[in-house]
């Protein structure tokens, strides 16, 4: 079995895809996003390590043990577990995508390390926290893949009671979590709507045994051409984890050649998008920060479940920005995090 050290290795090393039509200008950029990656038009993708990347060690005395699994050698899909030490009976297990506007990012990253980590303790669960494939050398729908991929894996853990895996004794598996956070979140509700493009018995079946209960989306990265108030208005800092145009460099960067941020996968509410009052079978959780850009647009994705007859709940995190709960040390940002973990508790046991 390979160590996360030697699948991360590989992460932005194929470098294959091209980014538009003109590719023959080297070393002309083509789309930057200011100390996160730059992609040239020759293909070469640079994505300065602006947060560290760790291993699986953690303190003892948080009371969780982590270590790292290879998923698909091929794609080098992989993801790190975090099991609470001590536990009463089977844990429910939350399936995790990191944010990154599709293009950054790693379940290696030290804020992540440290947020999943705490989370499993707090809210009592495992987690297994998915290194996907990043765009613009895999556009999407590759991150979509990677999470059906993941869930499958899972499927395969569960269906095989002679499996080694150090974590597989502890984890209840009717008992799934999908989640994310920014783009993370949108692929977890990406990936739920590939499975409820089948019929509900259908989509049930393709998992089984595994049964999910329910869907916790944090700060949902979506998208679209007429601009919200709050993307519109909202004044951010220097300092601040997403303003508009690295918003729509992303997602430059992750969409299919020609398409706009009206593509289902960026506006979920568009025309032509999935209807929610045909799909969406799991009860949703949508945590929101008041001082994000994509405020108003998880508000009306929220209002829209709604209008659907979906079971969802949403918070709004007060004086906190885009991403805070992995990127901000400030008290207040502590507190809110605080407050997020138990949210989070809170609907995991009560489904």
């Amino acid at each position: 079995m390979r160590t996360r050290r030697m699948a991360a290795a590989k992460v932005g090393s194929n470098l294959s895809h091209k980014i538009g039509k003109d590719c023959h200008q080297h070393g002309a950029v083509a789309e930057e996003i200011d100390g996160l990656i730059k992609a040239y038009k020759d293909g070469r993708v640079e994505r300065p390590q602006i947060v560290p990347c760790v291993t699986s060690t953690l303190a003892p005395g948080l009371g969780v043990t982590s270590r790292d699994t290879v998923i698909d050698n091929f794609t080098n899909i992989w993801a790190r577990f975090y099991v609470p030490i001590k536990f009463h009976g089977k844990l429910p297990l939350l399936i995790y995508f990191h944010g990154g506007g599709f293009c950054v990012g790693s379940a290696a990253w030290s804020c992540y390390h440290d947020f999943l980590a705490r989370l499993a303790a707090k809210a009592n669960c495992i987690i297994m926290s998915v290194n996907y494939r990043l765009a613009p050398e895999n556009p999407l729908p590759a991150a979509y893949d990677d999470g059906i991929k993941a869930l499958m894996w899972l499927k395969q853990q569960a269906l095989c009671a002679c499996t080694d895996n150090w974590w597989a004794s502890q984890w209840n598996f009717s008992d799934v979590f999908l989640a994310g956070d920014s783009a993370g979140a949108n692929i977890a509700f990406n990936v739920i709507t590939r499975l409820d493009s089948f019929n509900a018995g259908q989509a049930a079946a393709a998992i089984k045994p595994l049964t999910l209960k329910g869907i916790i989306l944090i700060q949902p990265f979506f998208g679209g051409e007429a601009r919200t108030h709050s993307e519109k208005h909202s004044v951010q800092s220097p300092r601040s984890a997403l303003n508009l145009a690295a918003s729509d460099t992303y997602w430059r960067l992750a969409l299919p050649c020609g398409a706009n941020r009206d593509h289902p996968w960026c506006n979920p509410l568009a025309k032509g998008s999935v209807k929610l009052e045909d799909f969406v079978r799991f009860p949703i959780m949508v945590c929101i920060s008041e001082m994000d850009i994509l405020k108003d647009r998880s508000l009306e994705f929220v209002a829209s479940l709604g209008r659907a007859g979906k079971r969802v709940e949403h918070v709004v995190h007060k004086g906190v920005g885009h991403a805070f709960q992995i990127l901000s040390k400030s008290q207040l940002s502590q507190t809110r995090t605080l407050e997020i973990m138990a949210r989070i508790k809170g609907f995991i046991s009560g489904l």
